[in-house]
């Protein structure tokens, strides 16, 4: 494929950093890892651990000692990755160590199977897994047996290796990425929170609100729809970690898993073609087919479910928010009244969606310079588009016409990161070039996150893309 866009684009359009690693040696160059083990080892923990660091040095990754990673403070530094095999007394957990609570990972490692079973359900195993996170203090779980090594996030994502010591590819290609960045709430200084404003009695959000309920009943029966898991079933050391937890959770009641989008309409302008790659205020430079087009970046908004919410039973006057980016900055609508006590969070996918919608809007302005008489403008300009996330992986037979896949090939890294963001847009301009070189018609994108799951995203409503994606919800309603 031979499209780009620049790494100054992603931050000018998302705020992503210049610096942030999208590739996997770029993120071999920058991980930071360091062993803080336990006071007691079992022999298995010790090979493991040997075998990781060793792993490391083969990638020309350092890992550093518990004294190199300090601080005169004696606290760990911003950006180090800690692995921390064994069992913890509550006064010698890494936690307790960090400088920063949103830019250090701490890894669990231990001598034990997972907490899971074959036959799990999706919604147990993340319990399982959100549980064990909360207990001990930590981001990422490891769990090593004679035979196997298996990796647990935070999103309910579970990956076993078939073998109880990890070799240098599983650690390049599948855990450095998962190390590389951390997933963090957005943070209030990046987004504007505008508490009431959003109109709930409007013709238009009746409208969108009839779609998400819709598209909310037929995923019920879903399994792989994660809803809600509560903070505050969780178990806890003591007061002062729960204390930590809720603010790392920026003091949200629960975590929920997924989300569903409905894009407002925006009509876009058609993208000008350029002999090189031009700066100008207001537009983006993007590169398809060997050709430069010239993209005017317009002002987008979403609808879209709110952080925690159970997203199959949802209430639209409650549960709906809308994001946006405006001259330049996030913004984030609630609606009106808020309940005491019930104060509404920005998603953790925030970047990621609002990423799905510019790349929409380029799409579009893109096809119309291409394509006067495509179908996937006009829809935008006068219905939007929808989009839905679940973990999960649809097979290729079952999606819709003119939606193309990408993203299989891309590092797993973990989700409501800035890698997840960047993907989903370089991903969707790629989906376009593949469809124009096939000579298809574009109506959406299917973007593969692997070890996490799928986002869906295109002209169908919502309703429709959760009947395509659950043919015998549909059946039933019949």
């Amino acid at each position: 494929m031979r499209t780009s866009i620049s790494t100054g684009s992603l931050h000018q359009l998302l705020g992503i950093s210049p610096q942030t690693p999208l590739g996997v040696d770029a993120m071999c160059r920058k991980i930071r890892p360091v062993i803080y083990p336990a006071p007691q080892l079992t022999p298995r923990l010790r090979a493991f651990s040997t075998a990781l660091e060793k792993a490391f040095e083969a990638l020309g990754i350092t890992v550093l000692t518990p004294e190199e990673a300090s601080g005169s403070d004696g606290r760990f530094m911003g950006g180090t990755v800690i692995f921390a095999p064994g069992i913890f007394p509550d006064d010698r957990l890494a936690i307790n160590r960090v400088s920063t609570l949103y830019n250090n990972i701490i890894v669990g490692i231990y001598d034990e199977p997972p907490p899971l079973s074959s036959d799990s359900l999706p919604q147990e195993r993340l319990d399982a897994i959100v549980r064990r996170l909360a207990r001990d203090m930590v981001h990422i779980l490891f769990f090593v047996t004679d035979d196997s090594w298996t990796i647990c996030t935070m999103n309910g994502g579970v990956v076993t290796f078939n073998s109880p010591e990890p070799s240098i590819e599983d650690v390049r290609c599948t855990l450095v990425p998962k190390l590389t960045a951390q997933v963090v709430p957005p943070r209030a200084e990046d987004i504007d929170i505008l508490e009431g404003e959003l109109q709930t009695h409007t013709p238009l959000f009746d409208s969108v609100a009839r779609d998400f309920l819709q598209c909310s009943e037929l995923w019920q029966q879903n399994a792989a729809l994660v809803t809600h898991t509560s903070t505050r079933d969780l178990e806890y050391r003591s007061g002062f970690y729960q204390r930590i937890v809720a603010r790392y959770l920026d003091q949200r009641s629960g975590m929920s898993y997924g989300f569903f989008a409905r894009q407002l309409p925006v009509a876009v302008e058609p993208a000008t073609r350029c002999s090189e790659p031009l700066t100008l205020e207001g537009h983006v430079t993007i590169t398809i087919r060997g050709e430069c087009f010239l993209v005017k970046v317009p002002e987008v908004s979403v609808i879209t479910t709110r952080s925690g919410c159970r997203k199959h039973q949802l209430d639209p006057q409650h549960d709906l928010v809308e994001i946006g980016i405006r001259k330049g900055r996030a913004y984030m609508k609630t609606p009106q009244p808020a309940e005491a006590g019930s104060a509404v969070r920005p998603s953790f996918d925030t970047l990621t969606i609002l990423a799905h919608a510019l790349g929409n809007a380029f799409v579009a302005s893109i096809l119309l310079a291409e394509q006067p008489d495509a179908i996937f403008p006009v829809h935008l300009a006068l219905q939007g588009a929808s989009m839905t996330h679940w973990h999960d992986y649809p097979d290729e037979v079952e999606l819709p016409a003119g939606y193309q896949m990408h993203g299989r090939e891309n590092p797993p890294v973990s989700c409501s990161t800035p890698q997840s963001a960047a993907y989903s847009l370089l991903g969707k301009i790629a989906a376009l070039e593949a469809a124009l070189e096939k000579g298809e018609e574009y109506r959406g994108d299917v973007h593969i996150e692997p070890n996490h799951g799928t986002n869906i995203v295109g002209v169908l409503s919502l309703e429709e893309t959760a009947g395509v994606m659950n043919p015998a919800a549909v059946a039933a309603t019949r």
